[in-house]
């Protein structure tokens, strides 16, 4: 009996101990999810008509890295300029933009993007017609789309100038870049790309359509 009850104490004595130390025991605190980091490059793709003129705007924003020429949204695969150019492959003329997001906002880019077209007009910019010099915002994601279709919607609604905007917002699929003698042409050619820019009423257009935010701020 004794042998019970001192056993019976050694046990009750344990399960006291225990308890007592898982009292004891820090309650872990909750963990906290980071914040995803922000990347320090992302891509955009835009078709504006001829592709010369929408390199310019955008190197002339401070988080832009690059710029490059060439084609989007047909069927031909790895398309040449005469190619698109006949109007037979699907392709609109488009610019690619490398950019810091920690720098510049996609939101930026769509401003700079809308007060450098004309974006009332089907298949044509300016001079230039044919579906491959349509307007376009060609997106990467869903967050891409988002603020494309929210830029859209609120251009229709407050309308700075008569006529809807027809400009297409399609997922991206494969961009093609131009062949070498398209890339900075307004670099590397000044002469004949100003040329071409007061020949085709471009910034003639932009003014009467955008007013004093023509060209969104940026340099031609």
């Amino acid at each position: 009996m004794i042998r019970k009850f001192l056993y019976g104490l050694l046990i009750a004595s344990a399960a006291t101990l225990s308890f007592a130390a898982d009292k004891a025991k820090p309650v872990a605190a909750s963990a906290t999810p980071a914040a995803a980091p922000i990347p320090t490059s992302a891509k955009a793709v835009f078709a504006g008509g001829c592709f010369w003129c929408m390199e310019a705007p955008f190197d002339a924003i401070d988080g832009v890295k690059s710029t490059t020429s060439g084609y989007i949204g047909g069927v031909t695969k790895n398309p040449t300029y005469e190619q698109v150019s006949s109007g037979q492959t699907g392709h609109a003329e488009a610019v690619q933009v490398v950019y810091d997001p920690r720098k510049v906002t996609y939101e930026k880019l769509l401003y700079v993007f809308w007060r450098n077209i004309d974006p009332t007009v089907r298949n044509q910019q300016f001079c230039d017609h044919g579906t491959q010099y349509r307007t376009g915002i060609f997106y990467f994601d869903a967050a891409q789309k988002k603020a494309a279709e929210a830029s859209k919607a609120e251009l229709n609604k407050s309308r700075p100038f008569p006529g809807e905007i027809v400009t297409e917002i399609t997922a991206a699929g494969e961009f093609t870049p131009a062949e070498d003698y398209h890339q900075d042409f307004y670099l590397n050619n000044p002469v004949r790309y100003k040329f071409y820019r007061a020949g085709c009423g471009r910034d003639a257009r932009l003014k009467e359509l955008w007013g004093d935010e023509a060209g969104g701020g940026a340099k031609h």
